[in-house]
């Protein structure tokens, strides 16, 4: 799922290749993907792109006083192209979703999703605050300082994994780069949000910082293409079960729960503890 990371690469990629360009056509070629009627899509014909914007993990184009929000969800992406075909895309044929020309012929976007599992989203709005999941968001991950965190936490009785991938408390930390921060800050994933001392919240806001930030420098500037091999090569447990840890050397230890799972290293975050799968038997804390 790309997170804010990579939502933050795509706007630098559309802010570089789209402000400037007209909205030719959209092409919709899954109805399902619109989740709004009125403006219609096709409002969006002739207006300039004066904007790429994110919130959370929500990507965005302003054209004029209109937005075109995007979600791209667990396996939706956008895939750039300095010259789209002229043809619309065929519906039900491969992973196309929706494509933007931004002349004709031109430049433009597709908005692909793979797998069987459809939640790719896109909303035409007059304001970013139409979209509910943008108006439900908390504060932006990179932009919290680390007061406003334990206020955050304080009272949250939420294991600490689950909490950080909440959007509503913090926007756009996921999976991926929440396993990456506790494993940085060194807390287990199972400890209670409001139990954290000042140290873990200290530890917690610094790595959440300096995980993000990084990702952030490694991801802006590259091709829309390469960000999903770059979030790969960057991640030190997450998606690396059995490796070892390039900390201590201890075994990466997974844990999966219904359609996700996680990972951690037990010597630099659980005091040696491997921490039960759910799938197996009762929680080990």
């Amino acid at each position: 799922m790309p997170e804010l990371p990579e939502v933050e690469a795509l706007a630098d990629h559309l802010r570089r290749h789209a402000l400037g360009l007209t909205i030719e056509r959209v092409d919709v070629t899954a109805l399902s993907v619109l989740k709004t009627f009125d403006p219609p899509v096709d409002a969006l014909r002739g207006r300039e792109v004066t904007g790429a914007l994110r919130w959370g993990k929500y990507l965005g184009v302003a054209a004029g006083e209109l937005y075109l929000v995007m979600h791209l969800a667990r396996a939706g992406w956008l895939r750039w192209s300095d010259e789209l075909p002229a043809a619309p895309p065929r519906p039900g044929r491969g992973p196309i979703a929706l494509r933007v020309h931004l002349g004709s012929p031109g430049p433009g976007f597709d908005l692909t999703e793979a797998g069987t599992q459809k939640r790719l989203a896109v909303w035409v709005v007059g304001s970013p605050q139409d979209v509910p999941g943008i108006a439900a968001l908390g504060p932006d991950a990179l932009t919290v300082s680390g007061s406003e965190l334990a206020a955050l936490l304080a009272g949250n009785t939420g294991r600490i994994k689950t909490v950080l991938t909440d959007q509503k408390v913090l926007a756009g930390i996921g999976n991926a780069y929440s396993d990456e921060i506790l494993h940085t800050a060194r807390i287990s994933p199972f400890a209670t949000a409001a139990k954290l001392t000042g140290a873990q919240l200290t530890a917690l806001h610094e790595a959440m910082t300096s995980v993000l930030v990084a990702a952030v420098a490694r991801s802006v500037g590259q091709g829309a293409a390469t960000l999903k091999g770059e979030k790969r090569s960057g991640l030190r447990v997450h998606a690396r079960t059995g490796l070892p840890c390039p900390v201590c050397g201890d075994t990466v230890r997974e844990v999966s729960f219904a359609e996700k799972s996680f990972q951690y290293c037990p010597t630099c975050q659980t005091g040696g503890k491997v921490l039960a799968d759910r799938r197996m038997s009762r929680l080990l804390r």
